[in-house]
């Protein structure tokens, strides 16, 4: 039986210290997914990365604010980001589509509709979708908090057996992750309140955070989805999650029985 599985991948595991684009380890998850379809798996991937891509490419001289400086390092970034994922994964035969979306897509509807029958059509045909935020025209309140919501909108759209968020953390800890008091909490049951635990902190690349994931995950869970927030700087983690889970760290949210 085939299950289908959403990969989110957030900006601090496709970008370098330097701000730059990590192909590497773009590189290492694209032979990960490309597993997952071999063992059956359809997969949707949510990837950031656009604005990084962007960054390096271009070098400003003149001031922009941050609007225009998002408009425009998405702009071209998103064509060398698709472009990347395209050579990578043509190496394994596994054809790509660009799904480039906005919040208001997700309102009950024909953009909605329209949305969820265009992935729904190219999983059918094994074209493997890359969705991300069409950030040259969503820029203020019609922003997604991130790509978290964003993936966790995706997973209830077309219907996912799990959301899987690669951060660049194992997952979520009972205080701050580099503390050796704290514990990394496996599972999560739905009636759990780790309020305690989540740092509101934001990711130094993103927009996200250990809370957005949460947030998201709570969100996804309750809607009968399990979602594992894992790190996805560690060496093979969507194979360790799908054949060695019991050894590979991460945290679960299990949904209702």
């Amino acid at each position: 039986m085939e299950r289908r599985i959403v990969v989110k991948i957030g900006s601090n595991v496709l970008t370098r210290a330097d701000g730059k684009l990590d192909v590497t380890r773009m590189s290492a998850l694209v032979d990960q997914i490309a597993w997952l379809k071999r063992q059956g798996h359809e997969v949707i991937l949510v990837s950031s990365g656009a604005v990084a891509c962007g960054r390096s490419e271009l070098q400003v001289e003149h001031s922009l604010d941050s609007v225009e400086q998002r408009q425009l390092f998405s702009a071209l970034g998103q064509v060398k980001l698709i472009g990347l994922y395209y050579d990578l994964f043509r190496e394994f035969h596994i054809h790509i589509g660009q799904v480039l979306t906005m919040k208001e897509n997700f309102e009950p509807g024909e953009q909605y509709d329209n949305q969820r029958a265009c992935m729904t059509v190219m999983l059918k045909n094994g074209v493997l979708p890359i969705v991300n935020e069409n950030d040259t025209v969503c820029v203020t309140e019609l922003m997604f908090t991130d790509n978290d919501e964003l993936s966790g909108l995706i997973a209830q759209m077309i219907n996912a057996d799990t959301l899987i968020l690669l951060s660049n953390i194992d997952g979520i800890y009972t205080g701050h992750p580099d503390s050796p008091e704290s514990v990394l909490l496996p599972t999560v049951a739905p009636d759990d309140d780790l309020s305690a635990y989540i740092q509101t902190e934001k990711s130094a690349f993103g927009r996200g955070g250990m809370h957005s994931k949460y947030t998201t995950a709570r969100r996804v869970q309750q809607a009968g989805i399990r979602v594992i927030i894992a790190n996805g700087e560690r060496d093979n983690i969507l194979v360790g999650l799908t054949e060695h889970p019991e050894t590979t760290p991460h945290t679960e949210f299990i949904p209702q029985a």
